[in-house]
């Protein structure tokens, strides 16, 4: 008895082993009991020649991205190999990965010697299409730990928040990185793939979740959002028009949903359900940076329809549909006057709780008020001189959106004090604590291979580089 169904087929290139690493050092910890470190975090494979071992013996093998206060941080990623007692034995689990920099091996006698091991980092089939370098070695550092990290996120024809702990297609991961994965690597046929894979999980009324392919969990519009703004990006960025062809019609059904819980014009929480949950605005910001305030969350969520607003006036304009364009443009232009209604204190000059986050995304979807914009501005300046003291104080959401704006702004020199950074929260903090890809958290908790800092990626090309997409020569014309 087989349910209406549709069956998708994969339309990416399949995984290969792009990379090999040896270990770095092996250190005995125990009877039997040894810590391989490849010396760099990866995804994939870890392969072993073992030696004579009786049959029926157990090997065990634990994986993990980090040692915490010299402590193995146990992440429940385990293999065990049964010995067949033939001789010398290779093992190499082909049927699942791992994402790891270390190797906790159990029950094995004899010290496993480093030319008999090796790690195979494994990711969809696509190739680099740019690089970065420059006269500060901070800057490179930093550029080559986000680049490298995409390639630890990419397998399977999609992208996921982290390759071990949660392996989820979250949408707001995605839409905070696709600007700089795409700058970086030729991953049209990826978003391709992807893209199938939530146009496959819409509801009925145009309800989306959070994660495609869907496996419940959190987020918020920008997580579900995904599905206008990641075919318009791949359009910019490879000239493809295909996907906003393919999606326009679920864009504008996702967008009938938003409208169904807009509250006197503005996006107000919508309810939890079985395949979806949480209600965020940013997410994971450093310490000190409320982003759970109710304001907050409401500027920034009505902030993102806008944005979604304004992709879509253009690629109603692009597909010949200019009626539909103007219905959006005047959809933008409503909404972005009631944000700054609602959420600009003129006392103070500061939208919603003065973050980061809050004062540059009115600015960059065009709701602060030309009079007013040279105001908010120096305000963003002097509140993150005065309150974060120089430092970056966004989470997923915002990074990217504070990027976008300082490119638009040409505030090369904010964006670089920021960078340079070495203390809590920033990119060097993670650098000089050892981090060969980016954390899940500024502090370091949970996964330190994680997709959630990425989105400044795209700054050194479009702003030091100065390489930029024109939105009307799609594709770098």
């Amino acid at each position: 008895d087989i349910p209406a169904h549709v069956a998708s087929p994969e339309m990416t290139e399949p995984n290969r082993i792009q990379e090999m690493f040896s270990p770095k050092d092996i250190k005995q910890l125990g009877d039997s009991l040894w810590l391989v470190d490849m010396g760099k975090n990866l995804t994939g494979w870890f392969e072993i020649r073992l030696p004579n071992l009786p049959a029926g013996h157990k090997v065990s093998f634990e994986y993990t991205d980090y040692i915490k206060d010299g402590n193995f941080e146990d992440q429940a990623q385990k293999d065990v190999y049964i010995a067949a007692g033939k001789g010398e034995e290779m093992f190499c689990n082909k049927f699942n990965h791992h994402a790891f920099r270390y190797v906790r091996i159990s029950n094995l006698k004899e010290k496993p010697d480093a030319k008999s091991m090796k790690a195979y980092l494994v990711h969809s089939d696509y190739r680099a299409t740019s690089s970065f370098v420059c006269s500060d070695p901070d800057l490179n550092a930093i550029h080559d730990m986000i680049q490298y990290t995409m390639r630890c996120l990419t397998f399977g024809g999609y992208m996921v928040d982290c390759p071990h702990l949660e392996r989820a297609g979250y949408g707001g991961d995605g839409n905070s990185s696709t600007e700089s994965l795409q700058i970086m690597y030729n991953v049209s046929p990826l978003f391709t793939n992807w893209l199938q894979a939530w146009g496959d999980v819409m509801r009925e009324g145009g309800s989306l979740p959070h994660v495609a392919p869907n496996t419940g969990g959190g987020g918020g519009p920008y997580w579900c959002g995904f599905i206008v703004m990641a075919p318009w990006r791949t359009y910019v960025n490879y000239g493809d028009s295909r996907l906003i062809e393919k999606y326009y019609d679920k864009m504008k059904q996702w967008l009938g949903y938003v409208e169904q819980y807009r509250v006197n014009g503005l996006l107000k929480r919508w309810p939890d359900t079985p395949y979806r949950d949480w209600y965020l605005g940013d997410w994971l910001a450093p310490a000190g940076v409320d982003s759970g305030n109710e304001a907050s969350i409401n500027l920034v969520n009505n902030c993102f329809v806008s944005e979604c607003f304004a992709t879509m006036e253009k690629i109603a304009d692009i597909l010949g549909k200019p009626d539909e364009s103007k219905a959006f443009a005047k959809q933008r232009d409503d909404l972005n006057k009631l944000i700054h209604r609602t959420f600009y204190n003129d006392e103070t000059g500061i939208y919603a709780t003065g973050s980061q986050l809050d004062m540059s995304y009115p600015m960059l979807v065009g709701a602060t008020p030309p009079a007013l914009y040279e105001k908010v501005k120096e305000r963003l300046f002097t509140r993150t001189k005065e309150n974060y003291n120089d430092h970056i104080a966004c989470g997923l959401v915002g990074v990217p959106i504070l990027t976008k704006w300082a490119i638009e702004n040409k505030a090369a020199d904010f964006v670089y004090s920021m960078l340079k950074k070495r203390d809590y929260p920033g990119y060097l903090y993670m650098i000089d604590n050892g981090a060969t890809t980016t954390w899940e958290y500024w502090s370091g908790e949970r996964s330190r291979i994680h997709n959630c800092y990425n989105g400044i990626g795209s700054w050194f090309y479009r702003a030091v580089g100065g390489i930029r997409t024109d939105e009307k020569k799609a594709g770098y014309q």
